[in-house]
């Protein structure tokens, strides 16, 4: 049911005279609208969302998370000379000065000013989007570089514990609760057959190989907005997963995400494979951004993490298909099995691969120090 939007904007210091509120965006979590006031002559636009609880269970701890982080950002983009009304989200608070609205009936509102003059884009047009958005999340890791990641909260709990996925994957196998299992046996072998490298990053992290980090977690392209006249990556959105974890989730998660060069549930795999090219381009932007606060060992698992973000994301479909498709939205019957199989055919192209990815990220910082001794 619409809720009355009307009297959610009334707890909010927006400017103007409400007009209206419609749909907006292609997201598949929250209810976002965009919300049209007219002040005076103009007419502004605000993003109004009403939080999803089933999958953010603790809203306060995501809003707390959301306002920190954004604090921080917008004190280094001043800093830096930059615009932070552009640059990062920024919280409309609501009238009695807080960043989110509850309702009687228990459901979390929250709403931001709209980045006019830039956009979302679902699918990667040309290699300098690719470069752009790389700067964009590489900028974001930098500048977050010195927040205290101990102080946020972790808002989905091992979203990025691929080890853990992957007993939640054999549990989905042995319960079989739908009777799928022997319908997909090559895709839980294949699985099965990595089981060794999922837990490679968590091992690293406990062993103080690598630092854990403030990050984004959910870096797909269409999370950056393009600057419609510069085509630049200007602002990093849906912050709702920014939590402690590893530089590697979100460089690897992106070269999933774009990487691809069919949809994610395409049913020909013979037109899924890795492309090279976006990975050198994304590789060389982040990089660009990034290179000076990763650590060697941070760099030389890059290639790595891009398998193995992309092998979770095919044992997280897989594990949803086997569990009755509770987790992600299905539009056909085996919607799941076939965006796992997606993914897996891009494990198998990037371990193919991985000297060519390694080699490209070698050469990248290679052309990096030899820049920084002249």
């Amino acid at each position: 049911m619409r809720p009355a939007i009307k009297n959610i904007v009334r707890e909010f210091q927006f400017e103007g005279d409400f007009l209206s509120a419609n749909m907006y965006g292609t997201g598949h979590i929250h209810d976002t609208y965009a919300a049209i006031f007219q002040a005076g002559g103009d007419t502004r636009r605000y993003i109004l969302q009403r939080i999803n609880q089933n999958v953010f269970r603790d809203p306060e701890g995501v809003m707390k998370n959301i306002q920190a982080v954004t604090a921080h950002l917008r004190r280094k983009i001043l800093a830096a000379g930059g615009d932070p009304l552009r640059e990062t989200l920024n919280l409309i608070p609501t009238i009695d000065g807080n960043c989110y609205h509850k309702t009687e009936e228990g459901d979390y509102w929250r709403a931001f000013t709209f980045i006019e003059g830039a956009r979302t884009y679902d699918f990667v047009e040309n290699l300098d989007h690719v470069y752009n958005a790389a700067k964009a999340f590489g900028s974001f890791q930098t500048m977050l570089s010195d927040f205290p990641s101990e102080q946020l909260e972790e808002t989905i709990p091992n979203f990025h514990h691929t080890g853990v996925r992957y007993q939640a994957f054999i549990s989905s196998v042995e319960n079989d609760i739908m009777n799928r299992a022997d319908n997909c046996q090559p895709e839980i072998d294949f699985v099965t057959q990595r089981a060794g490298v999922t837990s490679t990053l968590i091992d690293m992290l406990n062993r103080g190989d690598l630092p854990e980090r403030v990050t984004h977690n959910d870096t797909k392209f269409n999370n950056v907005m393009i600057d419609d006249q510069t085509g630049e990556g200007i602002c990093i959105v849906d912050l709702d997963t920014v939590m402690p974890g590893l530089s590697l989730y979100d460089f690897g998660d992106s070269i999933r995400s774009m990487a691809n060069t069919a949809a994610e549930d395409e049913l020909d795999l013979s037109r899924v494979n890795f492309d090279l090219q976006i990975y050198r381009s994304y590789s060389h932007g982040f990089l660009d951004a990034a290179g000076r606060i990763l650590s060697p060992r941070e760099i030389e698992q890059l290639p790595f993490s891009a398998i193995l973000m992309t092998l979770e994301c095919g044992m997280r479909f897989l594990t949803d298909h086997l569990q009755g498709d509770i987790y992600y939205k299905i539009h056909r019957q085996n919607h799941n099995l076939d965006r796992c199989r997606t993914q897996f055919k891009l494990v198998s192209d990037m371990e193919e691969q991985l000297d060519s990815m390694t080699e490209i990220v070698e050469n990248i910082t290679i052309r990096q120090d030899n820049y920084v001794q002249s």
